[in-house]
């Protein structure tokens, strides 16, 4: 398969029909392929010749360069990458170099759906384009080609091409010429000069349209005069004889013209007229006998474009299998770019195309540069100083083989792939718009003239020729429109009235003209929308049905309309319309909801506004309602009914929205709300939430209304701002209310809201004084406000000390303002003193004090005497307030008072210290005065937090520890403060060393722990540092805590003097055990028995190891007496409860002795007792059994895992061996670094090394690559292939290497795979100690790795120790452990007995 692009230029007289964007194609019943051409609406023609097919391609791979006279010794290595001005242009990933023998193109048809890679699909947009392309069969060319067939003998059409004129060549050398009418002007040529030339293979019309070239399958081209029908040239000897012309191409230059043959070869052809002869010259531009070139496009220009800069050098792009070349013809054979592209599916051909685009306000040629699956745009550009520059653009990435590319426009392209689908994508964003099936076209791949591909190529019996056009914005809409596709038809429109349609064509003029012509289109579809949505409405069925039926209509017509701005429309005729179904109506009325809320719809008419709200409110939506009511312009509405409609239903927010925009009223709401919420609260009820809901509303309302903001959003008119705060204060100051009863108190307003929320309704005034102005005005109305606030509050007894305290903290904020105007009577605040710290009421003892404490921190400090603010203060017990007052005299030290008093606070005195002592910030003096109250208050502290006191006492008292202790008296105390300060369990975070307590400290601990807690004794002393071991055990046994002895006479070295203790405890609760009655049937004593002995074993056990062996008698027998003693009374006054549990725990010290005492030696001493020895011994029968058995058990286990062990070795060695002496195998006879014989090297004596993976190199190539590694004075090779592939990051650990041969021609002599670094082949033996070889470490290292690890191994290293006095170790170096810490003395220690593994070949 090859493709011809063929850009031609249309003549400005074209007509209406060939001025769209067509795309021409052969029909065959049979076919793969097609010839087809677009021609665009900008009046040019361009067009694409399929002439080569690949099915039957067979390119042989060549090893030297395209022959270009300029570069004919430049070499063509594929290896090498032609570094562009963006080294990233191509991105192809690469092909298995094992996949292909050659570049060739294969032989299989690229048409075969087979053979389509299977990637991810792109994501699918039809549906936001519509239909694109048009297509339609030109009948009356179609017609006239059979019939010429049929008449003349004409044959099959064979060849194409299209401008103002439709050249059509046939398989019998004739030449049919069509005009735009379809007509046939002329048939050139005859069959005679078909029978000679063959069927014409490529067609080529100049600019002009006055001259066609045709090619012919026997390599002739001949030249005619498109005006007369005459023949002008028959060129025979431009190329080599034989071969087929695959292309030919004018240029702009109608006297040059370009031809590529089926040899792959390219010449140029240059046409002059001397003294009347018209003559021929062909030169060489590409040889193909130093590869093939498959595709030719030389650069076109629209006449435009024709003093473009770059049109001077005449360019001409060609692609061969394995580079692409872009040159310049004129003024000279210049060479701009060579890019080769490597190794690429043989099935795929590369294909180009030209075109001008726009690229930064520059027009400049792009090259498309097609191969698979990718598409490269290179753009081309001329600098000032003449040089032709290539630079990338982003590239396309398909899913799909190409087999053919096409530029409609500047930012259009069309794809045919393998599987002959249309593909229309936009270049700029690549997003495909269309994909159209053209398979039942049938196309014809005409691919029979290239030299390898001689099989008569496909023809068929009935040919006709296809048209494929853009269609224009209007058609895509329609045939949207056609398919019922109402929304997709509006959404596409909208695209176009946008901007953001692609591929957009008969859209002329300014943006706002365009506009206008979509919107006028939109509104006709839009009218026809809502007749369908009417018209197909259900009759009969449910009212969900109809419901959902315009749920999915209605919105549309509302967005569109809203889109485009026309509420004029959608509130008239699209409302009529839709009021005709009430069911509609509704659903019409509910779409404007989210339009109004978001403030998108405004100036809604009256009636459906009116119809709005009464549909919500039949459908008791009464929230959205009010939502809606306070978006929308009510003036137009009844205002006293919408008033009495949200009062009825509660939408408060509405109803003060109503009065303020309708009517500029804001006092009346006010007055409504109190109505409701004033009587509750005069009479003490508690308010109901809705109650509640409405204060909270009525607070926020007076606050938007003071700081001239709307309710319940927007801003009240700013000429109207001072207006509405006077009338609100007016109103909140009046004396008495309208209609007010003769009952009713002063100040009514501002009693219910201070009633309502104090707090809230101050910071609501205070947010307000903030915004006033220094006016006289503003100062009077403040101090009126003051006035009646303490005049309601401070002569009535009915608010709480914290609404009191509210008061006068906002009081003193705005005194202590420095533009303060306000005046407020002193004595006032000595009142609330007074009443806030009344001694008389407990009640409210904490909200009293943090209301005292707000206020002072608000600035009323100023207001009070200081010393008799204290007195009072700690006569209340106000002691957040003393450490207010005392904090601002700096007078730490008391505030610690404060804290210790205080019960809800006292355990922050800790960290309030500490802050003191370590912030910096204060002075010595502070500090020290801090630091000797904590000191006189330590037992108070420890009392309090031990832990925390400990803490604080290590962190800034550690110097004065002794002092800390002396001062406790309480024995309890210090013993839980020296915890705290010593354990580290306790959790405090003290460094025990910069600490430094001394060891009598530690000890005084410790005998405080005998006392309080013996049974934490030991625990304790394990994790202690700073304690003396003598004292310590007289501490311990002054306290005759045996256990504890025991642990530290073990600790200080006197095994036996531990075990005596430890023997002595187990005797006495063996006599116990025997002197105890038969009327116990649970008897704990045993239970102590046991643990006692455990505890016993278990020193034993642990010293054992460092004793010698008669040392280890004194333990281990005495121990043993002990246990056997109560047996040996077997008199018949012993009771015999007990006598089978002492005999399992006696069973238990022997076996426990076994490992540690030789079994004759415990036999001996058992029978060497006088009462065993006398005839007795059926008392230890079962004890001497069960140690036989536990002996021969043990001894079976010993042999049976060294026999399992040495079989498993000699199966390992046995393979080991077998695979080091196996030979190998190379998978060549080339080093696979310099790709050259192994024999290359011969007379440097090189060195060959041959790897298990079956690689094979030079030992030179190998060094380069630092494919060396030394170990240990040795050199060790690695595979330079497989270390580099993808395994990097995986150690080859040098596995894969075998052996290293010398090779000679005559020869093979082996060696081993590692040398020494010195050159001596040889290894020293100058130890007593054997050293392995390098192939014997090598086989040490393969068997470790065979074993996932050394844990195997190392049970055979130490078993060969064990059983083998001789120095001599198998596996020098691999354990070099002592004895002790033998792996079979490891509490994890764990035998696994399985299979051999299987080594890998």
């Amino acid at each position: 398969m090859e493709n011809e692009p063929d850009h031609e230029n249309v003549e400005q007289s074209l007509c209406a029909k060939t001025s769209e964007e067509e795309l021409n194609k052969s029909f065959n019943l049979e076919a793969s392929l097609s010839k087809f051409s677009y021609i665009d609406m900008d009046k040019e023609l361009e067009f694409k010749n399929d002439l080569i097919d690949d099915k039957e391609f067979d390119i042989p791979q060549v090893d030297t360069p395209p022959t270009l006279e300029s570069i004919l010794n430049e070499t063509d290595d594929e290896d090498e990458s032609f570094i562009l001005e963006d080294p990233t242009l191509l991105n192809i990933d690469t092909i298995d170099s094992h996949s292909y023998d050659t570049s060739s193109v294969a032989s299989s048809d690229s048409g075969d759906r087979t053979n389509l890679k299977r990637k991810k699909k792109l994501p699918d947009s039809f549906s936001l384009h519509g239909s694109v392309m048009r297509h339609s069969l030109l009948k009356g060319i179609s017609a006239q080609i059979v019939s010429a067939a049929d008449k003349v003998d004409a044959g099959l059409p064979t060849a194409i091409a299209v401008s103002s004129l439709i050249a059509v060549g046939t398989s019998h050398g004739l030449a049919l010429i069509f005009d735009q009418n379809q007509a046939l002007r002329l048939c050139l040529g005859s069959t005679s000069v078909g029978g000679q030339y063959g069927a014409i293979s490529a067609l080529s019309i100049n600019n002009d349209c006055s001259r066609l070239l045709c090619g012919f399958a026997k390599g002739q081209i001949t030249m005619w005069d498109l005006a007369s029908g005459k023949l002008l040239r028959s060129i025979t000897d431009a190329h080599p004889p034989g071969t087929a012309i695959l292309h030919i191409k004018f240029t702009d230059d109608p006297t040059l013209a370009i031809c590529n043959d089926s040899g792959g070869s390219v010449f140029e052809l240059t046409f002059k007229r001397v003294m009347g002869v018209r003559t021929c010259e062909s030169r060489c531009l590409f040889s193909g006998s130093k590869g093939e070139v498959c595709c030719i496009e030389p650069l076109h220009s629209k006449p435009e474009l024709k003093d473009h800069p770059i049109t001077q050098f005449s360019l001409l792009a060609m692609a061969s299998l394995t580079k692409i070349l872009v040159i310049g013809l004129k003024p000279s054979l210049k060479v701009w770019m060579t890019f080769p592209y490597g190794r690429m599916d043989p099935s795929s051909v590369p294909l180009l195309a030209w075109h001008f685009v726009a690229v930064q306000n520059y027009v400049n040629p792009m090259l498309a540069f097609c191969r698979g699956d990718v598409v490269h745009f290179l753009l081309v550009k001329r600098d000032e100083s003449g040089a032709i520059h290539v630079t990338k653009q982003k590239h396309l990435h398909l899913y799909y083989d190409l087999i053919n590319f096409t530029w409609i426009n500047s930012r259009t392209v069309v794809l045919l792939d393998s599987v002959e689908k249309l593909h229309v994508i936009d270049r700029q964003t690549q997003e495909e718009l269309e994909t159209v099936e053209i398979s039942e076209v049938q196309l014809v791949y005409n691919s029979s003239h290239f030299k390898s591909l001689a099989t008569g190529g496909n023809v068929s019996q009935a040919l006709s020729v296809y048209v494929m056009m853009l269609r224009s914005w209007r058609e895509r809409v329609d045939h949207l429109l056609k398919q019922d596709c109402l929304t997709e038809a509006l959404a596409l429109a909208w695209s176009f009235h946008e901007g953001k349609a692609k591929a957009v064509v008969g859209l002329s003029g300014d943006a706002s003209k365009r506009k206008a012509i979509v919107a006028d289109r939109m509104v006709e579809i839009l009218f026809h929308y809502a007749d369908r949505a009417l018209k197909k409405c259900p009759d009969q069925g449910k009212i969900q049905v109809m419901e959902q039926h315009f749920q999915d209509m209605v919105p549309v017509i509302v967005d569109y309309c809203l889109l485009l701005q026309r509420k004029d429309l959608l509130f008239s005729q699209m409302y009529d319309k839709l009021s005709e179904n009430s069911v509609a109506k509704g659903v019409f009325l509910e779409c404007l909801e989210p339009y109004i809320l978001s403030d998108k719809l405004v100036g809604i008419t009256p009636q459906v506004m009116k119809d709005l709200i009464v549909h919500f409110q039949d459908k008791k939506l009464m929230e959205n309602v009010e939502a809606l009511i306070v978006h929308m312009d009510i003036t137009s509405l009844d205002i006293q009914q919408v008033v009495l409609m949200c009062w009825e239903n509660r939408l408060y927010d509405a109803m003060i929205y109503v009065y303020n925009r309708g009517m500029n009223e804001f006092i009346s709401p006010m007055e409504k709300l109190f109505r409701v919420i004033a009587p509750p609260l005069n009479a003490g009820k508690t308010l109901t939430d809705e109650q509640v809901v409405m204060g909270n509303k009525l607070l926020v309302y007076i606050s938007c209304c003071l700081a001239g903001r709307a309710y319940p959003l927007g801003d009240i008119p700013e000429d109207l701002v001072p207006l509405v705060k006077n009338q609100v204060f007016e109103f909140l100051i009046r004396l008495h209310s309208a209609e007010a009863s003769p009952e009713e108190e002063i100040y009514p307003y501002i009693r219910t809201l201070l009633h309502f929320d104090t707090r809230e309704f101050l910071n609501v005034l205070a947010l307000t004084f903030e915004d006033f102005k220094n006016d006289k005005q503003a100062v009077e109305y403040q101090q009126r406000i003051v006035d009646i606030l303490l005049k309601v509050m401070v002569e009535n007894s009915d608010f709480t000390p914290s609404q009191v305290g509210c008061l006068f903290t906002f009081l003193a904020r705005q005194l202590a303002k420095p533009d303060n105007t306000l005046f407020v009577n002193r004595t006032l605040f000595d009142q609330v003193l007074e009443f806030l710290c009344s001694p008389d009421d407990d009640s409210r003892h904490s909200e009293r004090q943090q209301v005292l404490l707000e206020l002072l921190q608000a600035g009323g400090i100023v207001q009070f005497e200081e010393s008799r603010l204290i007195r009072m203060a700690e006569k209340a017990e106000f002691y957040q307030i003393c450490e207010f007052m005392y904090e601002r005299e700096h007078q730490y030290d008391k505030i610690i008072d404060c804290y210790l008093r205080d019960p809800l606070r006292e355990e922050e005195v800790f960290n309030y210290i500490h802050n003191i002592l370590s912030i910096p910030g204060h002075s010595a003096e502070e500090k020290q005065s801090v630091w000797q109250k904590a000191m006189d208050h330590i037992e108070e502290l420890v009392s309090l937090k031990p832990c925390k006191a400990a803490e604080l006492v290590a962190t800034h008292f550690s110097g004065h520890i002794e002092t800390v202790i002396k001062k406790l008296q309480n024995q309890v105390l210090l013993f839980k403060f020296l915890r705290s300060l010593l354990d580290p369990r306790e959790g405090i975070h003290v460094n025990q060393e910069l600490l430094q307590i001394s060891p009598c400290i530690t000890e005084q601990f410790i005998e405080l722990l005998c006392q309080f807690n013996p049974t934490q004794v030991i625990e304790t002393l394990q994790v202690l540092e700073c304690y003396r071991l003598e004292e310590t055990i007289q501490i311990t046994q002054k306290y005759q805590l045996h256990e504890v002895t025991a642990y530290l006479l073990e600790k200080k070295g006197d095994i036996h003097g531990a075990f005596l203790i430890m023997l002595e405890r187990l005797q006495s609760k063996l006599q116990e055990v025997t002197h105890q009655g038969e009327n116990t049937k649970e008897d704990p004593s045993l239970k102590d028995v046991e643990d006692t002995m455990v505890e016993t074993i278990a020193l034993c056990q642990r010293n054992s190891h460092n004793l010698n062996q008669q040392q280890r008698e004194a333990l281990w027998f005495p121990l043993l007496e002990a246990m056997m003693a109560p047996q040996k009374l077997s008199s018949s006054a012993i009771p015999h409860l007990h006598s089978e549990a002492l005999k399992s725990l006696t069973m238990q010290v022997l076996n426990s002795m076994a490992a540690f005492i030789a079994l004759p030696s415990i036999l001996q001493r058992i029978l060497q007792d006088p009462v065993y020895g006398k005839g007795k011994l059926g008392e230890i029968q079962g004890l001497i059994l069960g140690m036989l058995d536990t002996f021969n058990y043990e001894q079976t286990l010993l042999e049976t895992t060294t026999s399992l062990l040495n079989q498993d070795l000699h199966w390992s060695l046995c393979n080991l061996r077998a695979s080091v002496t196996r030979g190998l195998n190379p998978k060549q006879d080339y080093c696979s670094i310099c790709l050259q014989q192994y024999k290359r090297r011969q007379e440097m004596a090189d060195e060959i090394i041959v790897f298990s993976c079956g690689h094979l190199y030079h030992s030179f190539c190998l060094q380069n690559k630092e494919c060396t590694v030394e170990f240990e004075g040795q050199t060790r090779w690695t595979c330079y292939k497989c270390s580099s592939s993808n395994k990097v990051g995986k150690l080859s650990e040098n596995s894969s290497e075998i052996k290293k041969g010398r090779i000679t021609p005559s020869q093979v002599k082996m060696s081993p795979s590692y040398h020494q670094s010195k050159g001596d082949p040889t290894a020293k033996k100058g130890t007593s100690e054997p050293v392995l070889d390098p192939q014997q470490i090598q086989a040490f290292d393969q068997l470790c790795r065979l074993y996932r690890g050394s844990s195997r191994l190392a049970l055979l290293t130490e078993l060969s120790q064990n059983r083998s006095s001789e120095s001599y170790r198998p596996f020098s170096g691999s354990q070099s452990a002592p004895a002790f810490n033998s792996i079979f003395q490891n509490e994890n220690f764990q035998l696994q007995l399985i299979p051999p593994p299987v080594t890998e070949d």
